[in-house]
């Protein structure tokens, strides 16, 4: 039996859609009554050890995306729980959606890489899936400033952006045959790196005007954050995110992701450029 731990998030949806129908997988989440009638599901809930050591009874693989944003000491107590849960109740194999190597530059890594060395230490077989940051990311912030410039601080860095459908594809390549990925850890970012010149550009094609990059300041972003109402540990994690790539430690698109998928990836650009079209 294979289970998909978040199973309403982004890209916890789209793996439960490509695994629909079969009659080995059940999902689980937190909230189970937003789970479509008919779906197998479980309630997993990474705060509740219970619901952990009820939720992987029975299960082989586990697929755990990773339990949410948060602050450090709360993403780990998360997976650690539910590492042991599998551990006790006999998981085989866990697929764990972890984050690119490149990602070592940004605020949020360490909670990933305690975690895939926990799997390591631990008495699963494990897989590790490190995942790039999604394109989907870059499409929130192809947006103007009232002078029509595209302002976020990515500076002259680009992104090695990955479209979140091609992740999902990938591990369910993975969890549907884990024999073929013991002990194996892959790198999974795009083949396109982007910039803010992009995004400009983008938009300009979107809208028809002429749109301009020119990167504001950590600072402005910082506030301008801060002013939307994010959660403060959230602050960082998007500024950390934007330093990192204006930095230039985001671009490298080395990846394992078209060998994975056994074709040429999504282009990150088409992604955005949907999500722009979408908005207008």
């Amino acid at each position: 039996m294979i289970l998909v731990t978040g199973a309403t998030g982004g890209l916890g949806k789209l793996v439960v859609e490509r695994l629909a129908g079969r009659d080995d997988v059940v999902v689980g989440t937190r909230t189970p009554q937003n789970i479509p009638a008919g779906v197998p599901v479980r309630r997993i809930d990474f705060d509740d050890p219970t619901s952990l050591r009820d939720g992987f009874a029975g299960v082989d693989t586990l697929l755990l995306i990773s339990a949410g944003d948060g602050e450090d000491d709360v993403v780990i107590a998360r997976h650690g729980a539910a590492i042991e849960a599998a551990e006790k109740v006999g998981v085989e194999h866990i697929v764990y959606t972890s984050l690119s190597a490149a990602g070592d530059h940004l605020t949020y890594a360490l909670p990933h890489r305690w975690t895939e060395l926990r799997l390591m230490r631990g008495t699963t077989r494990w897989t590790i899936l490190r995942n790039g940051l999604y394109a989907e990311l870059l499409a929130m912030f192809a947006v103007t400033d009232p002078g029509g410039k595209v302002t976020v601080p990515l500076g002259d860095g680009r992104l090695a952006a990955v479209a979140r459908e091609d992740l999902a594809d990938v591990a369910v390549r993975v969890v549907t045959d884990v024999s073929s990925h013991v002990g194996r850890s892959y790198e999974l970012v795009g083949e396109q790196a982007i910039g803010g010149d992009d995004l400009a550009r983008l938009v300009a094609e979107a809208t028809g005007t002429s749109v301009s990059f020119e990167p504001g300041t950590l600072a402005q972003a910082r506030a301008s954050i801060a002013a939307s109402g994010a959660a403060a540990f959230q602050v960082p994690m998007l500024v950390g995110t934007f330093s990192a790539i204006a930095g230039g430690f985001m671009g490298g698109t080395e990846s394992d992701l078209a060998k994975l998928l056994g074709k040429t990836p999504r282009s990150a650009l088409g992604v955005i450029t949907a999500a722009v079209n979408a908005r207008q």
